[in-house]
């Protein structure tokens, strides 16, 4: 793959060098590529313009969804949440192969365009695939492999392209749509509503939905260009077949209860034999405390803006290690015995709240706080 690339940016550098001129057989399309549960970057979808030109014997994919592992740093950036992607260029048959072994969908919106408008969108394409010009600080909602497309039309046709979002009937917030595609994904889901914060229950705009690949293809249905339609044509390339969704014991709430009925178990023993199991609490809290730490750190130190304001401090609370840290000590310290009454209070009330607070919290985190809540109630008793 990595040689078919490079032989494509040969191919695109040439074509700069050259300002190759598309013939009026010349075709650009929207494509879409539908999502694929096998990973959880793959599970929203994908989206890439394709030219095509077999006068000139042209038909390339640009993908704005690409990142290079051997960029210096790659992993310490991408935890500091200044990860850049590329725009790549594929011939479109090895473009799509991908996708079809995957058996997902791929349906091409070919444009409504003038001859001059096409050159508009190829020259624009060329200049973005050189390497001086191809890369960009990627965010996953708002600068993607989505709408980056979009912005290729926006920036070419300026006000002359239109999006009319009124065909979107819904109120969703950016967790909402995130939350829909990771049906399938409930791992996955719970990660990223547990680091990523607030601003992920913005409610989101018709334009921002077009962070979704699906969002975009309707937006473009929907679009017009100097007051016509943009899409003159729909051609499903390949559309994927139905697969049976099977079932895993691992699901968040099998895992999740199982833990809970253990705990309740533990707890209910400690509080008849008047001690506690201290190796259990120091691990809870101790991994509770880091966790807090590592949100605290995504939301103050890295360039994740969706981190920001995280309201799951309020229960992986940061000083969360340091009592873990207390409790390893054959006396334990009087102020603990504070702490996790002000915990129990805090959790309680988290707890009594938790549909009522401004960010959605993933439901599947209940059995844990109330974890959280039935441990700091022993603590609070059991630790003078």
């Amino acid at each position: 793959m990595k040689k078919l690339f490079l032989l494509a940016l040969l191919l695109i550098s040439l074509s700069a060098k050259t300002q190759t001129l598309l013939s009026s057989k010349a075709e650009i399309s929207l494509i879409t590529c539908g999502p694929y549960q096998g990973e959880l970057y793959s599970a929203f979808g994908h989206s890439a313009i394709r030219i095509l030109d077999p006068e000139f014997n042209i038909d390339y994919a640009f993908n704005y969804g690409v990142f290079d592992f051997d960029q210096p740093n790659f992993y310490l950036n991408f935890a500091r949440g200044r990860n850049d992607y590329l725009l790549a260029v594929y011939n479109f048959s090895d473009f799509k192969g991908p996708y079809l072994r995957d058996n997902r969908y791929i349906h091409e919106q070919i444009l409504q365009l003038t001859q001059d408008q096409k050159q508009k969108i190829f020259d624009f394409l060329i200049w973005n695939a050189q390497s001086e010009n191809r890369t960009y600080r990627y965010d996953y909602f708002y600068n993607n492999c989505s709408s980056k497309v979009r912005d290729v039309f926006a920036e070419v046709f300026k006000d002359q392209i239109q999006f009319d979002g009124s065909f979107i009937k819904t109120n969703y917030t950016i967790r909402d749509l995130t939350d829909i595609y990771l049906q399938q994904q409930p791992w996955g889901d719970l990660g990223i509503d547990i680091c990523l914060g607030l601003p992920m229950d913005k409610k989101a705009t018709p334009y921002e939905y077009m962070f979704l690949p699906d969002y975009l293809e309707s937006s473009f249905d929907h679009a017009t260009l100097n007051g016509s339609p943009i899409v003159k044509q729909k051609i499903a390339v390949y559309e994927s077949v139905p697969e049976s969704t099977s079932f895993h014991w691992y699901h968040p709430w099998i895992v999740w209860g199982i833990i809970f009925l253990l705990v309740s178990l533990l707890s209910y023993r400690d509080w008849k034999r008047k001690r506690l199991t201290k190796w259990f609490d120091i691990t809870l809290f101790g991994i509770l405390g880091l966790l807090g730490w590592l949100l605290l750190l995504l939301w103050t130190t890295t360039d994740h803006k969706a981190a920001a304001n995280n309201f799951n401090l309020l229960w992986a609370i940061p000083f969360h290690l340091f009592a873990a840290i207390a409790l390893f000590k054959k006396s334990i310290p009087a102020w603990t015995h504070t702490y996790f009454r002000v915990i129990v209070i805090i959790t309680a009330a988290l707890l009594g709240g938790w549909a009522l607070l401004p960010q959605q919290m993933n439901s599947y985190l209940l059995p844990l706080v109330f974890i959280i809540l039935m441990r700091s109630i022993l603590l609070s008793r059991k630790t003078a």
